[in-house]
């Protein structure tokens, strides 16, 4: 079965999408109220997801006749999208006023929309519900600027980190506790570095805006008008990367790894930690005997205590006509139960309070899938989304050269993100 993930943010399609919707609601003040919500539930709702019916359309279908039983007067018409041109749609759908009543978005395409006033403020429409979600998954969809939050958390994920407990013990450390701070992380890493003559690195990958989150850098002003990653601690990071890059402890090739190579090294043993999934697991079973049995499961380091969220939601349109049947059926979708059905067929988790505790979250039964299921299921109780929902891949890439230059020393830590921020805002105001 195809494993769902959480699509990566659309870039310049953003920019686009919020452009044609503010074009639209050029007079609007931003996030709908919908004081209207409460009335009669009734009326034809259409439901738009995101490359989802190929392999659930039996799942949406008996969701669909389950609301529409429990809801006698309303019907459903469910419009899958391909993944592919996405937010390009959404930004179509934005300028012509043929938005669906309820949307499936991330929160950076949430964004453009609620602050154009085409998504419902659920907070005013439907905070009832709050209670029902995790706490870090019902603020994962509140947008700078805007007072409420303007989409039902539905799916989330999460990547456990994985890492080698045989190069662990070679180090001269202990393989059942791995490091669950940055401090120890950058202490054992240059000690693995030392003990293997620099030809066993820790990490292969340089940070990114995730791991600025995870260190407890400040990434946004309290308004979300401007980026600042660039504050002592977030220097503090860089130059223990430049340290780490010194001593041999980050592979020689971090700088211009992908996520790809990166698993590769950790496959060839050449790396200790890196992140994976369950299906990074089999493969190790398959292609990684050696390596396999000796793998370890933990947590993404972090000094906050919370690990990175990947969510996905349903966005109710403000302008919907049928908006309490919308608000309904968007709860519906995304109440404890159907999550829970959801979350079986497939490797996502469940955004509702409680639903982690469920032994399918918390049993293992000796397979890759539940060592990793597990894992993740724990630490999504507290995790939050660390990327601010303005960063856009621009930016992103303008965040990485900067990282860049200061690991090798082109740059001191200071000069290299007081650069990037700087760019980073100039394109936050002129996109």
């Amino acid at each position: 079965m195809r494993r769902v993930t959480v699509p990566r943010r659309a870039g310049a399609a953003v920019v686009a999408l919020a452009v044609s919707a503010l074009t639209l609601t050029a007079c609007s003040t931003g996030g709908g109220t919908g004081e209207d919500a409460s009335e009669k539930v009734e009326g034809q709702v259409t439901f738009q997801t995101w490359n989802l019916k190929a392999n659930f359309k039996d799942y949406f279908e008996g969701l669909v006749k389950d609301f529409e039983r429990k809801y006698p007067d309303t019907r459903v018409k469910w419009i899958d999208q391909p993944a592919e041109g996405y937010p390009e749609k959404l930004s179509a759908d934005a300028a012509g006023g043929t938005l669906p009543d309820v949307v499936n978005v991330s929160p950076d395409l949430a964004y453009p929309l609620a602050k154009a006033g085409l998504a419902l403020d659920l907070e005013k429409a439907a905070g009832k519900y709050r209670g029902e979600y995790l706490d870090g998954a019902w603020k994962s969809h509140r947008m700078p600027g805007l007072p409420g939050v303007y989409a039902f958390p539905w799916y989330l994920n999460t990547g456990p980190m994985f890492y080698n407990k045989e190069l662990f013990r070679k180090a001269g450390l202990d393989p059942d506790k791995p490091p669950t701070s940055y401090d120890q992380l950058f202490t054992d890493a240059v000690a693995m570095a030392k003990k293997s003559g620099r030809k066993t690195a820790m990490l292969a990958g340089t940070p990114s805006i995730e791991d600025f989150g995870r260190y407890g850098v400040r990434l946004m002003n309290a308004r979300g008008s401007e980026f600042t990653f660039n504050e002592p601690k977030g220097v503090e990071l860089l130059r223990h990367y430049k340290e780490l890059y010194a001593a041999g402890a980050l592979d020689s090739q971090a700088l211009t790894a992908q996520a790809e190579s990166a698993g590769r090294k950790f496959e060839q043993q050449s790396v200790a930690m890196n992140p994976g999934s369950a299906l990074d697991l089999q493969n190790f079973k398959k292609d990684a005997p050696s390596l396999y049995r000796h793998i370890g499961i933990t947590d993404a380091v972090n000094n906050t205590g919370k690990a990175n969220m990947y969510v996905q939601g349903l966005m109710v349109n403000a302008q919907s006509k049928v908006k309490p049947a919308a608000v309904a059926f968007a709860h519906f979708v995304t109440d404890k139960k159907n999550q829970m059905a959801f979350a079986r067929k497939v490797t996502i988790f469940p955004s509702t309070k409680g639903s982690l505790d469920d032994p399918y979250f918390t049993k293992e039964d000796g397979t890759d899938a539940t060592r990793v299921r597990v894992a993740a299921a724990k630490s999504l109780k507290t995790a939050v989304n660390y990327t601010p929902v303005l960063l856009s891949d621009q930016m992103k890439t303008v965040l990485r050269n900067a990282v860049a230059r200061a690991v090798q020393g082109k740059q001191s830590p200071r000069a290299a993100l007081d650069g990037a921020v700087a760019e980073c805002n100039r394109l936050l105001k002129t996109g």
